[in-house]
């Protein structure tokens, strides 16, 4: 099957599968996830796993986008009135769910992977890794269910901005997971370079985000085009240019694209800002909505989920009782209001993106090899389970507040 049949065929049977579980009452982006499946090479061998690996630019710039979008949702002037409320939530559910997950694979995984490997430099090592990334949270499958029922509301505000704050979290927590992890295999403690990095990767995404934010607000008339869809070039066109840079200077390449939003919405006069953002919410969005979550269903390697499948389940239920949790004291601290505290964690569960990046890296340590396949494995079928329940867990919390239009 060649590469354009592929892709016209996975948006429609997306498209098609998200309209049909939204006539059910479920999110489309659920019906994108099992239109994935469907077409998962590994599954079905619908399309190839060349067309799968030939999506890589695609899908990252699905995320730019995405991630833009996301930062598009957090305006100061929310922020300021809640600015204590989201920081408690956001360390509550980012922080609790990582120590939930270290300490009950610290209890369980001995009996999980007998064959593993010693506790201190297998066991342990692995824990660490595995609990720094339950933090990050993947905003973009809540983007999803958000844009489609058109929610709006503190509930729905502190999703999505504990969200964007927790994956600045994650990243810290997984660098000095990384350090912990090197120094019980090799016994060797780290230099403080190695310490710093994660500082580095997170101010200078920030940075680079918020130069491409004004880039684009203060681009000359002669720049901006003579309609909208010309002005909708130059923003994806800056936004490419500003998740490469990221990218290429090994900087968060999401932190960057967020950051380029919060610059725009915050920076750009409301009548030019609602055009930037209103044009990506009606005509871009939707389809990178299908094209993101469909080419993820069809990532999933079954015989990985099935190998590793009681881990996979055990970091899902003790991250998604450290999100609950977390989420609940944060806003009980921040003295949020009863919705908050009741339903903002459930918006959190969805996971995806990020984490599997930053597994990846742990790859390249050399030093990390004999649990560098098991943490990969464990956090790609996680990830499916993630964002299959995610989306519905989404929907309640909105629905549940009532910030959710009826369809």
């Amino acid at each position: 099957m060649n590469g354009l049949l592929a892709t016209g065929l996975a948006i429609t049977l997306g498209y098609l599968l998200g309209e049909f579980v939204r006539r059910i009452g479920l999110p489309r982006v659920s019906g994108y996830i099992v239109a994935g499946l469907i077409l998962n090479p590994r599954i079905t061998g619908f399309v190839s796993t060349e067309f799968v690996d030939s999506m890589g630019t695609t899908t990252d710039l699905a995320l730019a986008i995405l991630t833009f979008a996301i930062g598009g949702t957090l305006a100061f002037g929310p922020l300021r009135e809640l600015g204590k409320k989201i920081i408690f939530i956001a360390l509550g559910e980012s922080q609790l769910s990582a120590l939930v997950v270290v300490g009950g694979c610290l209890a369980v995984l001995p009996f999980l992977l007998p064959d593993a490997g010693g506790f201190a430099t297998t066991i342990a090592p692995l824990a660490v890794l595995l609990g720094s990334l339950a933090s990050p949270t993947d905003p973009s499958a809540t983007l999803a269910v958000v844009r489609q029922y058109k929610a709006k509301g503190m509930v729905t505000f502190s999703i999505m901005a504990s969200a964007a704050l927790d994956d600045a979290l994650g990243i810290l927590n997984y660098s000095l997971a990384v350090v912990i992890a090197l120094v019980l295999i090799t016994h060797h403690v780290s230099g403080v370079g190695t310490i710093l990095e994660p500082f580095v990767a997170v101010g200078g995404a920030l940075a680079l985000g918020l130069l491409s934010g004004l880039a684009f607000r203060f681009a000359p008339k002669w720049l901006r085009g003579e309609n909208e869809g010309l002005h909708l070039a130059l923003l994806l066109g800056i936004l490419g240019v500003c998740y490469g840079v990221s990218a290429a200077l090994e900087l968060d390449q999401l932190l960057a694209t967020m950051a380029m939003g919060i610059t725009v919405v915050n920076a750009t006069r409301r009548p030019e800002r609602h055009a930037a953002f209103h044009l990506l919410e009606e005509y871009v969005e939707p389809i990178v909505f299908i094209v993101f979550f469909t080419v993820s269903g069809m990532l999933l390697d079954v015989e990985v989920l099935f190998q590793y499948l009681p881990v996979v389940l055990l970091f899902v239920f003790l991250r998604s009782v450290g999100k609950l949790a977390g989420a609940y004291l944060g806003a009980r601290l921040g003295r949020a209001s009863r919705a908050v505290r009741r339903y903002a964690g459930w918006g959190l569960i969805p996971q995806g993106g990020i984490v599997i990046g930053l597994a990846l890296l742990v790859q390249q340590e050399t030093a990390l090899a004999p649990i560098s396949h098991i943490l990969l494995n464990v956090i790609i079928g996680a990830t499916v389970i993630h964002e299959l329940i995610g989306p519905l867990t989404a929907k309640l919390a909105i629905m549940k507040a009532g910030e959710a239009e009826r369809p």
